[in-house]
């Protein structure tokens, strides 16, 4: 009689705490996930140092994708988390320029029809880097993407040095977008918004990673819409500051005059120069730099087999 009493007064409130005692665990777990998955975006988003030194392009091409989707499952989960966006946008920037874009230009010509699929893969692969890019800025200021278009020099006003990288990633995926949509007239009215990030970027920190924005900059003081003087002596000047800040242990400068200015001026002893420089790089001396040194050397010498095509005696 007194169990069955016992049991009367204590079962209804056992079933009142059940509910709250199931949302509390409930959010406890969901908090616990969400720690997670924050702790491993953090290491995902600063790892690209283990790509970045290995030796072997094409392990890192082979594995890449999967590393990619792993960055948006993640932010499938947590989608305003700041270092899995910059993580994103550079890496889809950096997979689509040296396994997809690379050999679209190498398969052309042999096979015209592949190198245009290779092209429109990587002009999509552009596209999603851009997009996380637009995401990681818009944390920073909400708006910016349709400022950008609008207006905008105002628009990037407001960024400071500590955005440096997400400009950078961001402009550097917008602008080989555009390389591959010339045919896209609303992809050319994109441009300003290009000049703008960059030109907001360069300001914060023109020493940015060891000169990969001055590098960025050599190709584009070529292409800008607003050149504002002497476009070769501009590029001329990017390439000798990321040259100094890279103390020439980067092949990519080098590539970037070589097909930016010494083909436009039809110069074809210092493109040579410029590549064979390029090749003469030790991959192996600055680990951080071996796998874009290793790539960028795999396009000088595609580049120099393609001499004669590109200059006119």
């Amino acid at each position: 009689m007194f169990a069955h009493s016992l049991t009367r007064r204590i079962l209804p409130r056992l079933c009142r705490l059940t509910p709250a005692l199931a949302a509390a665990l409930l959010l406890n777990a969901c908090a616990m996930q969400q720690l997670a998955v924050d702790r491993l975006g953090d290491a995902l988003a600063d790892g690209g140092q283990v790509f970045a030194s290995d030796d072997d392009p094409r392990l890192i091409r082979d594995a890449s994708p999967f590393s990619l989707k792993l960055l948006e499952s993640l932010l499938a989960q947590r989608p305003q988390h700041p270092g899995l966006l910059l993580a994103a946008c550079r890496g889809f920037t950096q997979y689509s320029y040296a396994f997809v874009q690379q050999q679209a230009d190498e398969t052309e010509a042999h096979d015209l029809d592949q190198a245009f699929a290779l092209r429109e893969r990587a002009r999509r692969l552009y596209r999603r880097a851009r997009d996380y890019g637009l995401r990681s800025l818009e944390i920073r200021q909400p708006g910016i993407t349709a400022a950008l278009r609008d207006r905008p020099r105002e628009a990037v006003a407001g960024f400071t040095a500590d955005d440096t990288a997400r400009l950078y990633w961001t402009g550097a995926a917008w602008a080989a977008l555009l390389s591959l949509s010339k045919d896209d007239p609303d992809a050319v009215a994109d441009l300003s918004a290009v000049s703008a990030i960059m030109d907001r970027a360069l300001a914060l920190d023109p020493d940015f990673d060891d000169g990969a924005l001055q590098s960025f900059m050599v190709t584009y003081a070529m292409a800008r819409p607003d050149p504002g003087g002497d476009r070769v002596a501009r590029a001329d000047a990017h390439f000798e500051r990321a040259v100094a800040l890279s103390g020439g242990q980067q092949a990519g400068p080098y590539l970037a005059l070589a097909e930016s200015v010494a083909i436009a001026s039809q110069d074809r002893a210092r493109f040579s120069s410029l590549l064979e420089t390029a090749l003469a790089i030790d991959a192996d001396a600055t680990p951080k730099w071996r796998l874009s040194n290793l790539v960028m050397q795999r396009r000088a010498r595609w580049l120099l087999g393609r001499t004669d095509e590109l200059f006119v005696d």
